[in-house]
């Protein structure tokens, strides 16, 4: 398997998680698209994912999956343990909903922000921002936070009991929103405490 990804950026960390979750990093070759210099943009990576957008996986007979969900579905689905999409329905159905939930109002509201109301990655890269659309997904992204401070005081995980994908999605947005001078409102503790947690586990700590 390959992996085309630009290493430290959030989404690309999600499926590097993910992979180490698995005990699967080193069945897989990660090759570095150079994002900041716009070769995600080119007609060569655009022929592999037509979005432009890392990571992508490329499997051994050419099949080219991306989009973070798909990409952790498949690596969850050639390795048994840990279950990172859940188990049963119910267990994968609210698994689902949660890293959707992690991804709209966190992940990806961070990025809006990030890519719109600051030099994000340059002018270069930047071309059509909206610094009004960027301002109200920060927002957006403090509002996600404060919801998942409120789950998180009454379960161990985003998405429940165990660990999952969702986790990995909510981790990866607080980073980013990190890099992008977000701060974690300090009144969400549990949400802080859970960051601790998750941080320490060997798939992220190293």
């Amino acid at each position: 398997m390959k992996i085309y990804d630009f290493e430290g950026f959030p989404n690309p960390a999600r499926i590097r998680i993910a992979l180490a979750e698995k005990g699967l990093t080193d069945a897989v070759e990660f090759i570095t698209v150079d994002v900041p210099g716009g070769e995600h943009k080119t007609e060569a990576f655009r022929a592999k994912n037509p979005s432009g957008l890392v990571p992508a996986l490329e499997l051994e007979d050419g099949t080219i999956i991306s989009e973070c969900t798909a990409i952790t579905e498949y690596i969850d689905g050639i390795s048994d343990s840990p279950a990172l999409a859940g188990r049963t329905p119910r267990e994968r159905a609210v698994t689902h909903m949660m890293q959707r939930r992690a991804e709209a109002e966190l992940l990806d509201a961070v990025g809006a922000y990030f890519h719109h109301a600051t030099p994000g990655l340059g002018p270069d890269i930047e071309t059509n921002q909206c610094a009004e659309w960027g301002h109200m997904q920060k927002d957006r992204a403090l509002n996600g936070m404060r919801y998942f401070d409120s789950v998180l005081a009454d379960q161990a995980f985003v998405a429940g009991d165990a660990f999952s994908m969702a986790d990995i999605t909510a981790f990866a947005g607080l980073a980013f929103a990190d890099f992008a001078q977000i701060e974690v409102p300090e009144d969400c503790a549990n949400l802080i405490a859970w960051r601790q947690r998750v941080a320490s586990r060997p798939s992220i700590a190293g």
